[in-house]
C-alpha cells in the first residue's frame, strides 16, 4: 500500500516536472516569436514611415552598424526618429525579402528603393541584416552584407548631381550635411530639379 502512495507521488512529481518544462520551453519559444513579431514591426514601421511605431520598438538607444565599411553609430531614440524622418522625405518602401529568428536574434534579407536611391544606384539595394534585442527592445541592427549595391555608380551619380547643383541651384548646397527632414527636404528638390533639367 506504501509503495503504490509512493509511486502515485512519484508519478505527480514526475508529470508536475514535465509540465513545468513544458511551459518554460513555450515561454522560451514565445519569446523567440515576440522577437520576430517586433522585427516585422520595425520593417513596416520603416516603409511606412511611422515615427511614433518605430519609437516604441526601439530601446532608449540603438546602434547602426555597416559590418562591410566597419562603421557605427550610436543613436538616442529621438535621434533615430529623426533620422526617419529624413528618410521618409524620399518616399521608401522597404520589404522583407527573408526573416528568421536565431539564437536571440533576428536576421533578415532586406531590399529599399526610394528617390534617392532610385537616382543614385538606379535599382534597390538589397543586404542582409541582423536585429538584436535587450528586453523586447531593438539595442542593434547590424547591415551585415550588401547584397546588391554598386558603390561605384552610387558615387558617380552623386557626383553628377552634386555639380549640376552646384552650377544651377547653389542655394541646395550642403544638403548632404546631415540626415535631417529639413536638410531632406533640400536633398529631394535637388533631385526634382536634377531630374527635371532640360
Amino acid at each position: 500500500m506504501m509503495y503504490l502512495k509512493q509511486n502515485r507521488e512519484a508519478k505527480k512529481l514526475i508529470l508536475a516536472l514535465f509540465m513545468a518544462i513544458g511551459f518554460v520551453s513555450c515561454k522560451s519559444s514565445q519569446k523567440e516569436d515576440d522577437i520576430l513579431v517586433l522585427a516585422e514591426r520595425y520593417y513596416k514601421s520603416l516603409d511606412t514611415s511611422d515615427d511614433s511605431a518605430i519609437g516604441a520598438l526601439l530601446g532608449d538607444s540603438v546602434v547602426v552598424r555597416e559590418c562591410e565599411d566597419d562603421y557605427e553609430e550610436k543613436f538616442s531614440r529621438k535621434d533615430y526618429v529623426e533620422w526617419l524622418k529624413w528618410d521618409s522625405v524620399f518616399e521608401p518602401q522597404y520589404e522583407i525579402l527573408e526573416i528568421a529568428q536565431e539564437n536571440g536574434v533576428v536576421k533578415a534579407k532586406i531590399s529599399k528603393i526610394d528617390k534617392r536611391i532610385l537616382l543614385l544606384h538606379e535599382e534597390p539595394i538589397v543586404w542582409n541584416e541582423t536585429i538584436r534585442f535587450n528586453d523586447h527592445k531593438i539595442d542593434r541592427v547590424e547591415r551585415t552584407k550588401y547584397l546588391v549595391f554598386n558603390d561605384i555608380l552610387f558615387l558617380k551619380n552623386r557626383t553628377k548631381l552634386l555639380s549640376w547643383i552646384d552650377e544651377n541651384h547653389p542655394e541646395l548646397n550642403g544638403f548632404l550635411n546631415g540626415q535631417t527632414e529639413p536638410l531632406g527636404k533640400n536633398y529631394l528638390k535637388a533631385i526634382e530639379f536634377y531630374n527635371n533639367r532640360k
